[in-house]
């Protein structure tokens, strides 16, 4: 997951654990706990046996003040979810998936509902390919 303030990207893996799909952008609620709960029902619809949460690193790779606001979200979610919950360094992640709409044709303004989306994906595959 690409965790911000107004969305969510979800992306998922492929059942042996070799690519990462995008599923969906949620666009987050005004109550943290329904979001939660949309979010513990797509891990039980894909049967998740995990939870990869992007950690927002700044640049000199100390832990930024979103992240720890990231890190108790993704704690509750994995209580609630009954899963572990694993971090991944997110840095750029979001400056590469605007690199891959780009690349795909698409115009900045169609960037917004996809580019969670993308993020999400890069996330969890380079979490996959690390734990290989």
């Amino acid at each position: 997951m690409d965790v911000g303030s107004k969305r969510i990207g979800v992306a998922v893996s492929d059942e042996l654990g070799l690519t990462a799909q995008p599923v969906l952008t949620l666009t987050r609620k005004r109550n943290p706990k329904d979001d939660l709960k949309a979010l513990a029902r797509l891990c039980r619809r894909f049967n998740c046996v995990g939870i990869v949460v992007g950690n927002p690193l700044h640049l000199s790779g100390e832990q930024s003040d979103q992240g720890a606001k990231i890190q108790a979200f993704a704690t509750e979610l994995g209580e609630l979810a009954l899963l572990p919950v694993h971090y991944q360094d997110e840095r750029l992640t979001s400056r590469a998936a605007h690199e891959i709409l780009y690349a795909a044709g698409k115009p900045r303004q169609e960037h917004k509902p996809l580019v969670d989306q993308v993020a999400a994906t890069l996330i969890l595959q380079s979490f996959m390919d690390a734990e290989r």
